[in-house]
C-alpha cells in the first residue's frame, strides 16, 4: 500500500469552540505514540478560502501522513484523538490523499518521503488536491498579506475550485491551504495564467518571502464524514463512496 495523507477538519458548536483551541495543545502527546504515523500537524483554520488572516474559531484541523491504509484505519477506529473529535465536535470531515509529487520541507522534514510511492502521474483531466504551506519571514509578512486579497478574489471567481481550506500553525506566520480542483489542467491554468497569482509567485522568489515552503499534489483517495451537514466532494460528484471519479460541481468554503 502507498503512503496515505489525510486532512481531518473538526467543526465545533459555538459553545464548544474553545475545545478546538485546546486540542492544539492536548492532542500532541497522543499523536506522538501512534503506530504508523509518519508526520502530523495540528492546525487552526481561516475564515476565507485560501490564506486568511482571520481565524475560524469553530473549525480546527489535523494534517496527518500514514505509512499505509491499515495505520490510518487503526487511527480512525481506535485512537483517543478521533474519539475526542467525534464526541466533542459537531461534525468531522476527512479528505484522504495519495501524494503524487512534492517539493520543499515542513518543519525541516519531508512529510511524504523518501520517495514517491504512487507510480502513476496525475492526468490533466483528473481531479487534483494541492497543498501549499509556508513559513513567512517576519519582515516579509506585511508584503505577503497585502497580496492575499487580490488572489483570494480570483479563487472565488473560479468555477473549477471545488473545495478549499486555509490552515495555519502560527497566526500570520505559518500558513497553508489545501484546495481541490476539478482537474489538473484547470488548476495549472489558474496557477500559471492568473496575473494576480503570477505576481505573488514572482515577488515570493525575488523578495525571499518564505523561510520554508512545501508544495504537494495529491490524487483523491476518498472522503469520510461531513462538513456543514454534507460531504462536499461527494455531493459535487468528485469522489463517490466507491472512489469513482464523477462529474464535479462547485467549491464550498468555510465562513
Amino acid at each position: 500500500m502507498s503512503v496515505l495523507a489525510a486532512l481531518t477538519v473538526v467543526r465545533y458548536t459555538p459553545g464548544r469552540a474553545w475545545r478546538g483551541a485546546l486540542h492544539m495543545v492536548t492532542q500532541r502527546p497522543f499523536l506522538a505514540r501512534l503506530p504508523g504515523l509518519k508526520f502530523s500537524r495540528l492546525l487552526g483554520t481561516g475564515a476565507g478560502i485560501g490564506f486568511s488572516a482571520v481565524p475560524d474559531l469553530r473549525t480546527w484541523a489535523l494534517f496527518s501522513v500514514w505509512e499505509d491504509d491499515a495505520a490510518w484505519e487503526s487511527f480512525v477506529n481506535g485512537s483517543r484523538v478521533m474519539r475526542a473529535y467525534r464526541r466533542l465536535g459537531e461534525e468531522t470531515y476527512t479528505v484522504l490523499l495519495r501524494p503524487v509529487s512534492w517539493h520543499g520541507r515542513w518543519a525541516g522534514r519531508d512529510p511524504f518521503g523518501p520517495a514517491a510511492t504512487d507510480e502513476a502521474r496525475l492526468a490533466d483531466a483528473e481531479p487534483v488536491a494541492v497543498l501549499t504551506r509556508a513559513t513567512l519571514r517576519p519582515k516579509r509578512a506585511r508584503a505577503f498579506w497585502s497580496e492575499v486579497a487580490p488572489v483570494d478574489a480570483t479563487l472565488r471567481e473560479s468555477p473549477d475550485l471545488l473545495l478549499s481550506f486555509g490552515v495555519g500553525e502560527t497566526p500570520w506566520i505559518k500558513q497553508g491551504t489545501l484546495s481541490v480542483w476539478r482537474s489538473g489542467a484547470s488548476m495549472k491554468a489558474w496557477a500559471y495564467r492568473t496575473p494576480e497569482h503570477a505576481e505573488v509567485v514572482r515577488r515570493t522568489r525575488d523578495e525571499g518571502w518564505y523561510a520554508e515552503e512545501l508544495f504537494a499534489r495529491f490524487r483523491l483517495a476518498g472522503t469520510k464524514g461531513t462538513f456543514r451537514g454534507r460531504d462536499p466532494l461527494a455531493e459535487a460528484g468528485v469522489v463517490g463512496a466507491d472512489g469513482a471519479v464523477l462529474e464535479p460541481g462547485r467549491w464550498v468554503e468555510a465562513d
